[in-house]
């Protein structure tokens, strides 16, 4: 069975050809780290997993890199605001990154570098731009001469005039064009530098992405993935001095993006105020509730985040854990199961599909399959008694509290005040316990 994917280059869903069946290059955009990832951060970190599974479950080798930016005006200016050195706010921005991925049982890319440790990559690539016509000097500052590179625009499908009119461009008696953007600029007092042949400074945030890809994957490579917003200008500009220095057709085949997670239709962003952290969830929910959350979209559209949808996600999974059992025996999962995910990374098709292996599960018939279809996505990575503990262990009320709860909600039914017993139902249903009554009693669970 073919995988196919939406190629933002060409605006079409194409079929997955790779450059060499036997090791496939894919290389997705990480994390800047400035600031703690928020769930938008997620998404692409989860996206690109399950397509890292489905690339692994096809082919024998799959080289998968995503970068570390440890070096940007973001990161400097957080470090000052919070009076440490860029080294101290980076160092523990990587270690919440790297916690919030095994919350949502991401898996280790292949290769996780660190922009500061490629440096001189990255000077090696200026001076060949310099070389070749497509970068020039001035004032310690270097920057690319975009109108050089006549394919400019192509994965954003715009012309230059509307890409400049539509975005932010910095502005610079530096350069010869306004479009020009910057390859590396001086470093100014206590910020970090490094030298180079145009003075101490650091490096423009797009070249990182090139040099590094060029590293691991080569001149040329299959995928290239990332946030939607990331196509104009950080992807164009990869594109422009990528080709440009290492003189290629191509840089990446396949352009791979993921949209935007909403609030209440809004896109989720500092300057909205709607900005929720990983790490805020971790106290609240297991890792595999947002790890469902995020897939239960498709990658391309918008993802609106919010508790009814949660609460959705974690109501699927504790059904679904009725049927775990540690004696599984793994078994391969079909391709009439794992087919949703081979048209454009269909995750939503795939969890139709595994909502129907659970009602046969529950029938005793396919179980094995079941838990290991689950497992294939990245779900069921606690057992049956770890996910009841952390069920317990989250919910913030006692047993005690519990009963005398219920006991207010029976007494303001009896008075038929039903106002006051939906609201206690409620309070108890956002403290993580459930309520049902039946046969003239009230029962009650964890969520």
């Amino acid at each position: 069975m073919d995988i196919f994917l939406t190629n933002n280059l060409t605006n079409k869903k194409e079929q997955f050809v790779p450059k060499n069946d036997k090791n496939i290059g894919m290389y997705v955009c990480g994390p800047t780290v400035y600031d703690d990832p928020h769930i938008g951060n997620a998404r692409p970190l989860v996206i690109f997993d399950v397509l890292f599974k489905l690339l692994k479950n096809k082919f024998p080798k799959v080289t998968y890199v995503r970068n570390i930016t440890d070096i940007d005006d973001k990161i400097i200016k957080s470090s000052q605001e919070q009076n440490i050195t860029p080294k101290e706010l980076t160092e523990k921005i990587i270690s919440s990154f790297l916690d919030d991925c095994k919350f949502l049982n991401c898996e280790n890319p292949t290769h996780q570098p660190k922009a500061t440790e490629h440096i001189d990559l990255m000077i090696e690539m200026i001076n060949q731009l310099i070389k070749k016509g497509f970068a020039y000097e001035n004032k310690h500052h270097v920057y690319f001469e975009v109108k050089k590179f006549t394919d400019y625009g192509k994965l954003s499908n715009k012309k230059l005039e509307d890409l400049i009119a539509g975005s932010r461009i910095e502005v610079s008696d530096n350069k010869k064009n306004s479009e020009d953007f910057v390859l590396w600029k001086p470093s100014i007092k206590d910020e970090p530098a490094w030298d180079s042949p145009w003075g101490k400074g650091r490096p423009g945030w797009h070249l990182e992405c090139s040099a590094m890809s060029k590293k691991f994957l080569g001149n040329e490579f299959d995928i290239h993935g990332g946030g939607i917003d990331l196509i104009f200008p950080h992807h164009e500009n990869e594109i422009a001095q990528s080709r440009c220095a290492n003189d290629s057709k191509i840089f990446a085949k396949y352009w791979v993006h993921n949209a935007f997670i909403t609030m209440s239709n809004e896109k989720m962003a500092k300057s909205q105020g709607n900005i929720l952290k990983i790490k805020d969830f971790k106290s609240k929910m297991s890792g595999q509730v947002l790890r469902l959350a995020l897939m239960s979209a498709h990658y391309k559209q918008p993802l609106d985040w919010n508790d009814r949808l949660i609460n959705d996600c974690q109501n699927t999974l504790d059904k679904w854990y009725r049927v775990y059992s540690l004696d599984n025996k793994p078994v391969q999962v079909t391709e009439e199961v794992i087919k949703p995910l081979y048209e454009d990374l269909n995750t939503p098709g795939y969890i139709a599909n595994l909502h129907k292996l659970y009602e046969s599960a529950n029938k005793g018939k396919d179980k094995d399959l079941f838990i290991s279809a689950c497992k294939f996505i990245g779900l069921f990575n606690e057992n049956k008694e770890q996910w009841e503990n952390y069920k317990k262990n989250k919910a913030s009320i006692s047993e005690a509290e519990i009963n005398t709860k219920i006991d207010l909600r029976n007494k303001a039914r009896e008075d038929k005040d039903y106002k006051q017993a939906d609201r206690i139902r409620d309070e108890l249903f956002d403290k993580g316990v459930l309520i049902e009554d039946k046969d003239g009693k009230t029962l009650w669970k964890f969520k």
